[in-house]
């Protein structure tokens, strides 16, 4: 995954904690946004539409508008709405809701 990201943290503290996408490993700060963290470590797209298969990436960041599924430890959820821990193996999402 590319490290460049238009997005940077505002604070550099906190340690890094390893998580897998896609079988790929990122270093993400422990305990923070789970969506921010991925959009700061360059990721840039979660799911695709099951429409026209674009790709979509976080985007409200408060829970309503569910661009941000992911597949974290075998269950979709929404990263807008969870925090980064040690060890996570997340997947972008296939069938219905990854077109």
């Amino acid at each position: 995954m590319p490290p460049d990201s238009a997005f940077t943290r505002l604070s550099a503290s906190g340690r890094l904690v390893s998580v897998q996408l896609d079988g790929e490993e990122l270093l993400l700060p422990d305990g923070e946004n789970l969506a921010a963290s991925l959009l700061e470590a360059g990721v840039g797209h979660l799911r695709h539409t099951p429409f026209s298969g674009a790709a979509r990436a976080p985007f409200c960041m408060i829970g309503a508008c569910f661009d941000c599924l992911i597949e974290i430890d075998g269950v979709t959820r929404q990263a807008c709405m969870m925090t980064v821990t040690e060890g996570m193996a997340m997947a972008r999402p296939k069938g219905a809701t990854n077109g």
